[in-house]
């Protein structure tokens, strides 16, 4: 993992079950710059890890999408945001997220819109995609935004497919969000 730069100012959090949505975090990351700070498998981060998070100007949050929603690790790391929250320690900073699941709807929209209310419990400023959909008949699955979010950047791997097999078209979305989120928290805090 990354540390916090000086340069960056972003972290990337996420959880990943299977290897998909490292992939896609490490596209975000490569995208913006950002440190990547994975939740372990029971759900938990380093004291440094969460010092690194109060530290940053923008946030990447990121999640598998399983059963409508982000996965229960990501959800406690969620809950224990409540000590930063009491202390407005995250208020103004930038944020984005981004999620992967097997089927293409997948309900990962719900998951966005999860990380979304969090960001504005922390009265942060959220970070829409920014790319159109690509939505035409001539469209192929490894088009930039195939799975047309406005909301964050989405990546959908069949269930029988390893990290390796994503689509390329997914990945760069996500770096291109990346991207994105990056330069709006840039001008939100020019350097000084």
């Amino acid at each position: 993992m990354n540390t916090l730069s000086t340069k960056s100012k972003g972290v990337v959090i996420f959880h990943s079950g299977y290897g998909h949505t490292t992939r896609v975090a490490d596209a975000i990351a490569a995208g913006s710059g950002a440190a990547l700070i994975q939740i372990d498998s029971d759900g938990n981060l380093s004291d440094q890890a969460w010092s690194d998070i109060n530290e940053a100007h923008f946030v990447i949050l990121g999640s598998p999408t399983y059963m409508g929603g982000p996965s229960w690790q990501f959800k406690k790391f969620a809950d224990m945001s409540s000590k930063p929250w009491f202390a407005d320690l995250w208020k103004d900073k930038v944020f984005g997220g981004f999620t992967n699941s097997a089927s293409v709807n997948g309900d990962k929209l719900a998951t966005l819109q999860y990380f979304s209310l969090l960001a504005a419990q922390h009265s942060g400023i959220w970070v829409g995609m920014g790319v159109k959909s690509s939505n035409t008949k001539a469209s192929q699955r490894d088009d930039v935004n195939r799975m047309g979010s406005f909301l964050g950047s989405m990546a959908q791997t069949p269930a029988d497919a390893s990290p390796d097999e994503m689509s390329p078209g997914d990945l760069e979305t996500a770096r291109i969000y990346g991207r994105r989120v990056a330069d709006i928290a840039a001008r939100h805090f020019p350097a000084t």
